[in-house]
């Protein structure tokens, strides 16, 4: 079985997200994509988050007729800071040896990737697929082998078109109260109305 992982605030979840899981799935013939709302964001220590509850909700209203995508609130239930070496160990326990975890990253979290915690286990345990942002140049592994030894092994570039959609400028048109139902699914543009959330 051939898993991928796509993890994230969610803060919402866009249709950007959505793309890039179905994109994942279809090049590198994935059973499913597992979508992991983020705990504790070590990365994103100091900004305001949504509660979980919320972000939790909206994933599972946006996948809600995917049923290749499912939902895992591993990280939300997790108690510190949210570290996807320890997900991606916790998701590899749960599988058969011959299963394959895809842990999808944007290229600028790739280039990053020697301050996360523990990238040479993390390579161990997954693959990396790196799929690119606007904002992003390619990155180059050269630098990077180095730092963690057979990175490079470990890398699937994916060349899928660009997504610019960010959730912070999400939040910031909803602030404004501008519309934002062509950068979500439906069912998450009701919730956020519901629920009167990013509004200042």
């Amino acid at each position: 079985m051939k898993i991928g992982v796509l993890g994230g605030t969610f803060d919402p979840i866009h249709k950007g997200h959505l793309i890039v899981a179905e994109e994942a799935r279809n090049r590198l013939n994935l059973d499913g994509v597992l979508f992991v709302p983020a705990g504790e964001p070590w990365l994103k220590a100091g900004r305001p988050i949504s509660d979980a509850e919320h972000r939790v909700q909206m994933v599972r209203l946006a996948i809600a007729n995917k049923p290749y995508f499912k939902l895992s609130t591993m990280e939300i239930e997790r108690p510190g800071p949210s570290y996807t070496v320890d997900t991606i160990a916790e998701l590899r326990a749960q599988l058969d040896r011959e299963d394959e975890l895809f842990f999808v990253l944007g290229w600028g979290n790739l280039a990053e990737l020697p301050q996360w915690h523990e990238p040479a286990r993390l390579i161990e345990m997954c693959y990396l697929v790196a799929v690119p942002r606007p904002d992003s140049p390619h990155p180059d592994l050269e630098p990077l082998e180095p730092l963690i030894p057979g990175l490079s092994r470990k890398v699937i570039f994916l060349d899928m078109p660009e997504i610019d959609i960010s959730a912070s400028a999400i939040r910031n048109r909803v602030a404004h109260g501008l519309p934002i139902r062509h950068l979500v699914p439906e069912a998450v543009d009701k919730y956020i109305k519901e629920h009167k959330l990013y509004i200042r």
